[in-house]
């Protein structure tokens, strides 16, 4: 495959999600004011309570779908049809059984609801009838959905993210009807449930209409189970990265209440919002890569593979630089300006914040590459970074609070993510030398610098409105690191050509 056509796919998975993303973010502020307003805080909290539920029953998937979808890169790229039937039939038949865990699962997790909703005004039959519809919306892409896979390896993930959003949009939009003019708990709960249906049988349409040559078979999977060991293999090697990252980030908010109070709790809460939005918002514009890498990686080429490498790496660095900078210039003239000056927490928090993000922003090329190259087996990774942050977290946090509880988590980042991964991927993945890896990322680092100075003198000069100056400084600080970044950094300066050259 063309270097020209994985860009124009990222670019096209890029936009699409970048769409979606801003559709739904209105959206669904509004929808939430709306079911606030006519269902009522308590109808919102129970059906927020029940999917958090069994998004614990979820972890069973144990890491399969990632596994698989590595799985298929090396038969996409060579075309290998029969290879590709059988490897989704073996997904199709592993799925199924996940499907049949959760299922069990969930109906011994239903007997202890009277136990977890003990005070509620709400009946058992709408809890019961609720919590068994999002099982089975659930249980549907166990059953149904698992093709959806293959699209995601072939680069063509912006398929599933049209139709899964434009469904989430149209059901949101009945639901909110309904709530405004009926106010029935039963009925908002039947549209979820019928819409993961609708949306399970289009999506199966179009990947019928994608790929007429699947033949993929859930009985043949059983057979050809033992022909693709490497599937158990990786599945068991990504369970110990994912549940340990998932471990990490549950006992994040633990410590911040064990080590500060509620009211720290919720000003800490108040950041994370804007945070995870603009997290997510990175996420869908750079993760629309990673199947491309993927088939870059099939394809062998040594030398385009490290090249792309720091294409990606220094846009990443880029746009991590600019939301950082954002956050640090714009959280408290927003935060004061939304809800009150009251709400502020201490500089510091702020700026450990930042760093947080930055780590996680800047590792994510580094994380595809280690994905492309089915480097997994670091699964003592996961263990030692969990046990780093539950420690200097407790020591941190018992003399310094919140504050030290970050830190404590900044520390077992910077170890395992800032350190170890690089050098994971230079030494075994690259074989090249891991100073190469130093010198780009010192190098980038001035890049971003340098410009803060010069905008901080400048913003000195004009008299707007806080929130004003902001914007004209996170303005001028991406256009004058952009321009730094293309006259010193030739990776950045190719990038910026090929998506000239796609677009026109």
């Amino acid at each position: 495959m063309s270097q020209e056509s994985r860009v124009r796919k990222s670019l096209l998975n890029a936009r699409v999600n970048l769409i979606f993303y801003f559709l739904t973010l209105a959206l669904s502020f509004f929808s939430r004011k709306i079911f606030l307003d006519t269902l009522g805080a308590d109808f919102v909290g129970l059906t927020d309570t029940l999917q958090n539920l069994l998004g614990f029953l979820n972890l069973a998937e144990l890491g399969i779908g990632s596994a698989i979808g590595y799985v298929l890169y090396k038969p996409l790229f060579d075309h290998d049809e029969t290879k590709i039937n059988e490897i989704i039939s073996v997904f199709g038949y592993l799925y199924r059984w996940i499907g049949k865990i959760i299922l069990i699962a969930g109906c011994i997790l239903a007997c202890f609801l009277p136990l977890i909703f003990p005070n509620t005004e709400f009946e058992l039959g709408l809890i019961f009838f609720a919590y068994f519809s999002f099982l089975a919306s659930s249980l549907i892409g166990y059953f149904a959905n698992y093709k959806q896979t293959l699209l995601g390896a072939d680069q063509k993930n912006y398929v599933v993210t049209a139709y899964f959003q434009t469904a989430t949009i149209v059901k949101t939009i009945i639901q909110m009807a309904l709530a405004y003019y009926t106010g029935n708990y039963y009925l908002w709960v039947i549209v979820e449930l019928s819409f993961g249906i609708i949306y399970s049988f289009i999506l199966n349409w179009k990947i019928n209409q994608v790929y007429p040559w699947l033949r993929s078979e859930v009985s043949q999977g059983r057979i050809l189970f033992k022909k693709y060991p490497e599937v158990m293999k990786y599945t068991k090697q990504l369970f110990l990265h994912k549940i340990g990252m998932f471990a990490q980030w549950q006992t994040i908010p633990f410590f911040i209440y064990t080590f500060s109070n509620l009211q720290m709790v919720a000003f800490y809460g108040n950041y994370t919002i804007i945070t995870d939005k603009l997290n997510l918002l990175v996420n869908n514009l750079t993760e629309s890569t990673s199947a491309s890498v993927g088939n870059l990686i099939a394809e062998g080429n040594r030398e385009k593979i490290i090249d792309t490498y720091w294409r990606l790496f220094y846009i990443r660095l880029y746009m991590a630089a600019v939301i950082i900078y954002g956050i640090f210039t714009f959280m408290e003239p927003f935060i004061s300006l939304w809800i009150g000056k009251e709400y502020l927490l201490p500089k510091s928090i702020l700026i450990v914040l930042c760093v947080n993000i930055f780590i996680n922003q800047t590792n994510g090329t580094t994380a595809q590459f280690l994905f492309g190259y089915g480097m997994f087996k670091d699964t003592w990774v996961p263990i030692c970074q969990f046990a780093a942050c539950v420690i200097f977290s407790s020591i941190l946090g018992y003399y310094y609070g919140l504050l030290g509880v970050l830190l404590g988590n900044t520390i077992s980042l910077f170890l395992f993510i800032y350190v170890w991964k690089p050098f994971f991927l230079f030494i075994y993945g690259f074989k090249c030398n891991i100073f190469d890896y130093v010198f780009n990322l010192v190098k980038g680092g001035v890049l971003l610098i340098i410009p803060i100075i010069g905008v901080s003198h400048f913003l000195c000069l004009l008299s707007f409105h806080a929130i004003i100056n902001t914007i004209i400084g996170i303005v001028v600080y991406s256009i004058v690191t952009l321009i730094l970044m293309l006259c010193f950094c030739r990776s950045m300066r190719t990038f910026f050509t090929r998506i000239i050259k796609v677009f026109f």
